[in-house]
């Protein structure tokens, strides 16, 4: 049972500072929800919050997850943690006590108010797959000891908390592997492939492609994957997941690249540098699972999503 004082619903978004975060806020208060934000703000921006400053359903609380948090709420969307490659690995102690501490502290709170909670998990738990595409049946086949591994084991590891917390003690869950998620308001220096090109291309840059670029991705827009949260969230309790959210429709790096320096009128070169320590190889949602339980797919094909993005930027963080 939700605990439903109010006419409104009451969400609490752990990393609501962040890119995925702040657009999952956006479409809340859209829907009438009151909203608890939280962030410590490593790697969110309070730049994102600036447009909810005048929403009296919108409240914020700088805070870590890491430690307890008391707060009175019908849902919890727990995105808290850093997502990129630079951002992670600069503290991985804290990268993964921020999964797995982060995981119980948040766990504790749902099971006090019995109310549900969604927990952002990622692709990465398939580490560099032997499957293709990826189906949520699939186990993995990840590092434990790399330079990644405070990432994708600490996601992992929530994971079974999440699944743990609902056998134990009858906790409402939902879990969703997110696959990669670009549009307006990333991070601009978080070393991912879409806001790196962007800013290599705006700046005219070489842009650096690992390898040959042939390594493949698929890129979900924001508005898309925002849907998939939303939808999975007010799916019926046995729907615990875990569901991939992605697109599946592949690229390979050398593809994107080409694609934005095109789209921006760019003169970068491409340049080649060596392959990140533990970077899959391919990596594509099976998101059939997605398709037959919450009518979930993605719309917005990649070029539709890189035009509002690369004028983010442009506008944002290029002079």
């Amino acid at each position: 049972m939700s605990r439903r004082y109010n006419i409104e619903k009451r969400v609490l978004v752990t990393g609501g500072a962040g890119f995925l975060g702040s657009h999952l806020i956006d479409r809340l208060l859209d829907d009438g929800a009151e909203v608890v934000c939280v962030d410590n703000l490593f790697t969110g921006s309070k730049r994102n919050l600036y447009r909810f400053a005048d929403n009296p359903r919108f409240e914020f609380i700088r805070h870590d997850v890491t430690f307890p948090l008391y707060v009175e709420v019908d849902e919890i969307y727990n995105l808290a943690c850093p997502a990129s490659p630079i951002h992670y690995q600069h503290d991985p102690v804290q990268t993964t006590k921020t999964s797995v501490h982060g995981a119980i502290n948040m766990l504790g709170l749902a099971k006090r108010l019995k109310c549900k909670i969604l927990q952002a998990s990622t692709s990465e738990v398939y580490g560099d797959p032997a499957t293709h595409p990826q189906a949520e049946d699939y186990w993995g086949h990840v590092n434990p000891i790399g330079l990644r591994s405070c990432y994708d084991e600490g996601k992992r590891c929530a994971e079974t908390l999440f699944f743990d917390y609902h056998r134990q003690h009858a906790v409402e869950i939902k879990v969703a592997r997110i696959f990669n998620t670009y549009g307006p308001r990333m991070h601009p220096a978080d070393g991912r492939v879409v806001s790196n090109f962007i800013m290599q291309a705006l700046k005219g840059e070489p842009i650096t492609i690992y390898g040959e670029g042939r390594q493949t991705r698929s890129f979900c827009y924001v508005d898309d994957l925002v849907e998939g949260l939303i939808r999975l969230m007010d799916s019926p309790p046995e729907v615990t997941g875990p569901i991939n959210l992605g697109n599946p429709a592949e690229s390979t790096i050398r593809e994107l690249a080409e694609l934005i320096v095109e789209m921006t009128g760019s003169k970068s070169e491409l340049v080649r540098g060596p392959l990140p320590a533990d970077d899959p190889r391919q990596r594509q949602p099976d998101i059939g699972l997605a398709k037959s339980v919450l009518g979930w797919s993605p719309k917005v094909a990649l070029a539709d999503g890189l035009k509002p993005t690369i004028e983010y930027f442009a506008r944002t963080h290029v002079n």
